[in-house]
């Protein structure tokens, strides 16, 4: 669903698949010898072995959620009701900073459910994940929108909510609804 080029000087590479991220290894030399004679190649230009990190999370298909800003990159696993932060230190599910249920109610649609209230039923609505980092308040902003396609001019609702680092936790729900895209 998307490659990321990784942190620091190791140059790796970070896919986010559906169900799973891998580091891939690259710009590391490698030897070799194409055609079978005795002259050796040195190269960078090789793509290494490709390790998954520890947690059974991935992208979804919403590639759009996934935001970076020095060393950590933001994305949802809709499938799994979760927001995940990537850093150094491995992947680390921060819906679950005090959000768990909020999240898990609003990313993980099963066709079955049916929801009431500020919530359309899933079956009728197709999600939309846009996330960014707002590197003046330090923030990432993830929008939840569900729009309608079963009521005439489609009906339509969403929410942006913001997580800071420094506080560990989800600080705001935004004013702002119709967010399309962000950058800093």
């Amino acid at each position: 669903q998307k490659i990321h080029s990784g942190w620091g000087s190791s140059g790796d590479l970070i896919a986010l698949c559906e169900n799973r991220i891998l580091k891939i290894l690259a710009n590391k030399d490698a030897l070799f010898n194409a055609d079978g004679n005795s002259n050796v190649t040195a190269t960078n230009r090789v793509l290494g072995a490709a390790t998954p990190y520890a947690g059974e999370y991935g992208i979804s298909k919403n590639p759009e959620s996934f935001a970076s800003y020095s060393y950590r990159a933001y994305f949802t696993d809709q499938v799994r009701g979760k927001v995940l932060r990537l850093s150094k230190d491995g992947l680390t599910p921060i819906s679950d900073f005090g959000m768990k249920d909020w999240f898990r109610d609003h990313l993980a649609l099963k066709p079955s459910e049916s929801f009431d209230g500020d919530k359309i039923t899933p079956s009728k609505v197709s999600s939309q994940l846009i996330g960014s980092y707002d590197t003046r308040n330090d923030e990432y902003n993830i929008k939840v929108a569900y729009t309608s396609e079963n009521y005439d001019g489609g009906g339509y609702t969403s929410k942006v909510l913001s997580f800071r680092e420094d506080v560990k936790g989800w600080v705001s729900f935004k004013s702002f609804l119709r967010k399309e895209n962000g950058i800093s």
